[in-house]
């Protein structure tokens, strides 16, 4: 089991999200998020005045998968991520120890669904 973790611009998880439909990976959990990478933010202008931005809004996807799932999930966020530009996120993926349903009390790959 794998716990994946992406960091991507927040204009790209519509195209994230199906690519991952596609995919067959169905449980995402997204959240707003701010954060820098080399770019070190952006200068923006507000009433005329040139304000440095130093943290950008991102968007996390969290998502829980069994180990076959790994390659088709990291493949589907690089193909709805990538606009080739500066910014475009990060994918980390960890080793998940466990994994338990609520409802139903399974444990491990099985209650990942």
């Amino acid at each position: 089991m794998k716990y994946i973790i992406a960091v991507i611009q927040l204009d790209r998880v519509d195209e994230v999200l199906q690519r991952l439909e596609e995919k067959e990976v169905h449980l995402v959990t997204v959240t707003p998020v701010l954060g820098r990478g080399r770019q070190k933010g952006v200068a923006q202008v507000y009433r005329g005045n040139k304000e440095a931005g130093s943290l950008l809004k991102k968007a996390k996807l969290e998502v829980a998968v069994n180990n076959q799932f790994v390659p088709a999930t990291v493949e589907a966020i690089m193909e709805g991520a990538r606009t080739g530009n500066i910014g475009d996120g990060k994918i980390f993926v960890f080793n998940m120890e466990e994994c338990y349903r609520i409802r139903t009390g399974e444990i491990g790959s099985v209650a990942i669904g």
